[in-house]
């Protein structure tokens, strides 16, 4: 059976640098930091007390409070983000196949913050302890797209990928390789989190992977710099409309770019520490290219996973090296995660969003806080420090790694 072409014919996002594609894209250009100090919670007894939250939210501004009331932030994110993506694809819902129309989402955590208010509230209530009836519905992680499909009556297959901070990208190739093998004709893909609380924040400083320069949290998230001492938390969604080729010709659909290949690999090392020569990742980026049927050299852009810790940005830089040989020092790379935070699970959603505007606007957006080389990171790499550049970018790729040793990548191309 000959293998379909797979499409991007509609973006969507509210995360820390906007409410919507715009909004983002523009900062993200800009350069512009979304950490700052924590609201949502007091986090003056932390080790951190900064992350990258959405400014400014109020639930009621895109859902009444019955709905709200029933759904965690994660999931009102990856519904927001999914329908700024529908309104951007244009898709007539009464004119398309909703059997073949499916739904698959990534989370890598899902509803963290209600697990820790109806623990708090159950622990606290002196009479007859109670959990809301909307406790399990809110938190399970696959419940982000059973809402998708349920708004949009979308009846194929529906799923929720979880593999910690790789889950958007995964949720992303399996939707291509889904449509490729005619099991659908269009996907609602992407990813949201939410964990900006006392669990999240609590337990990432106990492992010590986030930062704690609370002195200067604007610039906490500085990938590849020598004072880098961990990410910087953050929330959000991004949502991809994904479509067969013929299909979205056939209605006229506006195409962002083409995905051609998604690599997956694991590194088979440590539960959280990446493999110090980058072999998982060497492998999963060298997949996607034999996938995408193309030669090193034809890479224009990768968007690094890249989350400012000690150890995974050497590491990435090593795999990269490894794969594009002399090529990398040609290639304009850079870590997004610079100015959103990390998005954990959404975080490769978000950033394939980056990777299709800089293919559409041919602007490669920065690595921001560069202060001080790392003499461990080999700086004639091109890793678009602090200022964005300009470049045609016919091919883009996208890296996630994740807790477990989880690694994806997908690669775009210009139409």
């Amino acid at each position: 059976m000959k293998s379909r072409r797979v499409v991007i014919t509609g973006i969507g996002t509210i995360n820390p640098l906007g409410k919507n594609v715009l909004e983002y894209w523009k900062n993200l250009k800009d350069g512009l930091s979304g950490v700052d100090l924590i609201t949502r919670f007091d986090a003056s007894k932390f080790k951190t007390n900064h992350a990258a939250e959405i400014k400014n939210y109020n639930p009621t501004d895109y859902f009444n409070r019955k709905e709200a009331r029933k759904l965690d932030l994660f999931a009102q994110f990856a519904l927001i983000a999914t329908e700024e993506a529908m309104q951007d694809s244009k898709l007539n819902l009464e004119s398309i196949n909703k059997d073949k129309a499916g739904v698959i989402w990534g989370s890598g955590i899902g509803g963290l913050g209600t697990f820790v208010t109806e623990l708090r509230n159950f622990i606290n209530n002196n009479s007859v302890p109670r959990f809301s009836p909307y406790f399990i519905p809110k938190m399970i992680s696959d419940i982000a797209s059973g809402h998708i499909s349920i708004k949009y009556g979308f009846r194929g297959i529906n799923y929720t990928t979880v593999s910690a901070c790789a889950s958007s990208t995964h949720a992303i190739i399996d939707a291509f390789n889904y449509i490729r093998m005619n099991k659908a004709d269009i996907f609602i893909t992407g990813g949201s989190e939410a964990s900006i609380n006392e669990a999240g924040i609590g337990g990432f400083n106990a492992m010590k992977a986030i930062s704690t320069r609370n002195d200067d949290f604007k610039t906490a998230s500085r990938p590849f710099d020598l004072n880098r001492d961990g990410f910087v938390m953050g929330e959000g969604g991004g949502a991809l409309i994904v479509e067969e080729y013929e299909h979205a010709i056939k209605r006229g659909a506006k195409i962002y770019a083409e995905i051609v290949g998604g690599g997956m690999s694991a590194d088979a090392y440590h539960l959280t520490a990446p493999h110090p020569e980058g072999i998982g990742a060497f492998n999963v980026m060298k997949s996607a290219l034999e996938e995408a049927n193309i030669k090193e050299e034809e890479m224009d852009y990768i968007n690094m996973h890249g989350t400012s810790t000690p150890l995974g940005d050497i590491a990435e830089m090593k795999a990269i090296k490894k794969v594009f040989g002399e090529h990398a020092y040609k290639l304009n790379i850079s870590s997004t995660k610079s100015m959103t935070g990390h998005l954990l699970g959404a975080a490769g959603a978000v950033e394939s969003i980056a990777c299709l505007l800089a293919i559409n606007k041919g602007i490669i957006p920065p690595t921001i806080n560069h202060f001080n080389d790392d003499p461990k990171i080999d700086n004639k790499l091109n890793f678009t420090f602090n200022k964005y550049q300009e470049r045609e970018v016919n091919y883009a790729l996208s890296n996630t790694f994740g807790f477990g040793g989880h690694n994806a990548s997908v690669i775009f191309k210009k139409i």
